[in-house]
């Protein structure tokens, strides 16, 4: 059976996945590997020690400048996940004093590293409702705030900028003023949006980002808080010889880092051709509704990344639709790829009121994609469209 489904797997392939992970641009790899020669450790203080330390503290630089943030305040982790777990505490310090959150607000949409609360007990974690487009309910995070007891501490919302599996781009400067008005915290997670929309540390928005190398065309494995400021921080999740400032101790990822920060310069740099990438999404919708005219979009109505699609084939199942995209030579998701390759219903759609439908199919680009690629993706959906059109004329 494997052999029979290697002979089906086309030899020519399209990877249209950029969302669960971008390929590891040339730049990043050479970074890495120029890292990779450097075998000093980076606290050391003698001259091997320092060559190391000025490649983090490039890379730092870099990473903040996308975000057009200070470079002091970029604190580096191993990942998204793990710079979210370290933000949603309730234990915080303000200099040395000690400040409590007390009770973590976040979109019902957020990706699961959100949506587990990090250190929170599950019973102080509310789930802000999104309407039919994805899009949080700013009125119900107001009056969620506007209800916060403030005895137990300050209040902490954590939403992400854009969503992973439709595109969705939350109204961040919306959400910061309301978050601001009820004197709380603001965690964003930028991971999605971070160099395929503009981000500005500098002007009222979050207070901090959660960004991830990979999504970047950096190394997997690698991830950054950015602070607006330094005023106070969370309690460290990894404690240890008090590297970066104490925040995440540990020896850091010289390689890994490195290349996140020449991936960040890339992203920079391409944020002014994001428009290009906006028109191959939007010529490959035209596909998608030329050959299934009944195609369902979701977030279509909102504002989107430029680089993604997510959509229904009425009647067909994503994870089927998903194995034929696949043995066509196209690798794209059916939902987020986060829970270890499984598929199961999008807690993303069932959070926008969702129902009847049997799974949806991402289709996530990037600065790589050639319009081979589309061409292979049109080319799989004809098949799968003639295979579903025979079957219903059979039933």
């Amino acid at each position: 059976m494997q052999g029979e489904l290697g002979r089906e797997m086309a030899a020519v392939r399209a990877y249209l996945d950029y969302n669960a992970s971008a390929p590891l641009l040339g730049r990043a790899r050479e970074a890495v590997v120029a890292a990779l020669d450097v075998g000093a450790n980076p606290s050391s203080v003698h001259q091997e020690g320092r060559n190391a330390r000025r490649l983090i503290e490039e890379a730092r630089r870099q990473v903040a400048a996308l975000v057009n943030a200070g470079k002091q305040h970029v604190v580096f982790t191993s990942g998204a996940t793990e710079a979210a777990a370290t933000l949603l505490t309730p234990e915080w310090r303000m200099g040395k004093a000690d400040l409590h959150m007390g009770r973590l607000y976040v979109c019902a949409a957020d990706h699961p590293c959100l949506l587990s609360g990090g250190r929170f007990a599950a019973e102080q974690v509310e789930r802000i409702g999104v309407d039919g487009d994805g899009v949080l309910k700013l009125d119900e995070l107001a009056a969620a705030l506007a209800a916060h007891d403030k005895e137990t501490g300050l209040a902490l919302v954590a939403v992400h900028a854009a969503n992973n599996e439709t595109g969705v781009i939350q109204p961040i400067e919306e959400i910061a003023a309301v978050v601001r008005a009820a004197g709380g915290v603001l965690v964003l997670d930028a991971v999605q949006a971070a160099g395929r929309v503009s981000l500005d540390m500098s002007k009222p928005c979050a207070d901090y980002l959660i960004l991830s190398a990979h999504k970047i065309g950096g190394p997997k494995g690698v991830g950054a808080i950015v602070a607006a400021a330094d005023l106070m921080m969370p309690k460290p999740l990894v404690s240890g010889g008090g590297q970066e400032k104490g925040h995440r101790g540990g020896t850091e990822n010289l390689a890994g880092i490195a290349g996140f920060g020449a991936a960040a310069a890339s992203a920079l740099e391409a944020l002014p051709s994001i428009s290009r990438i906006a028109s191959l999404r939007d010529g490959f919708e035209a596909t998608i509704l030329d050959l299934v005219p009944d195609a369902v979009f979701f977030g279509r109505a909102a504002p989107r990344l430029a680089n993604t699609s997510f959509f229904a084939i009425p009647g067909l199942k994503a994870e089927t639709a998903q194995i034929a995209f696949d043995l066509a030579g196209v690798a794209l998701s059916a939902g987020s790829a986060c829970s270890s390759g499984k598929v199961g219903p999008s807690h993303v759609l069932a959070a926008m009121g969702v129902d009847e439908i049997q799974g949806a199919l991402r289709v996530s680009i990037g600065q790589e994609t050639s319009a081979q690629d589309l061409e292979l993706f049109r080319s799989a959906l004809e098949g799968i469209a003639a295979r579903r059109a025979g079957g219903s004329r059979a039933a």
